[in-house]
């Protein structure tokens, strides 16, 4: 199946905006030209819902491109359907999402975890398994915000 710019966009759930901003910095292959009109893929979709599941696993888009650079189709729909990447639960045993790649430069890696507008709590990535444990528990009994794609 191929897909017009807003088709895309629309099926991805991002705004057009954001696909061509992609395709500039890397992150989706540019489009085929079929006459004056660009014509996407399913490679494409996959690719902007992979990023899209990274994103709100909290991974940098520097780090999403890196990821998606050498993945092959199967391994970017398995992304896009929510899967977390293989190597990322290496450090992350028990996730249920998989942990943002640790901060270049040697620095902590802290876990956020919204609750309410402007309230989060922060868990150190190498924090034991029971304070994180504790850390979601309290998310998901006091969280206001809404589920994820309902905003």
């Amino acid at each position: 199946m191929t897909y017009k710019l807003d088709e895309l966009a629309g099926e991805a759930g991002v705004a057009p905006r954001t696909v061509r901003y992609y395709v500039q910095r890397g992150l989706l292959p540019a489009p085929e030209f079929r006459g004056k009109d660009t014509s996407y893929g399913r490679e494409h979709l996959a690719r902007l819902r992979a990023i899209k599941a990274l994103q709100q696993a909290h991974w940098p888009l520097e780090e999403i491109q890196a990821r998606l650079a050498g993945a092959g189709l199967p391994e970017i729909e398995r992304l896009a359907s929510g899967a977390p990447p293989r190597a990322a639960l290496a450090g992350c045993p028990g996730a249920e999402v998989a942990c943002p790649p640790p901060a270049r430069g040697g620095g902590e890696r802290w876990e956020r975890i919204p609750i309410a507008d402007g309230v989060e709590l922060h868990v150190r990535g190498d924090a034991p398994e029971r304070s994180r444990r504790i850390a979601l528990d309290i998310a998901s009994r006091h969280s206001t915000l809404a589920p994820r794609g309902s905003r």
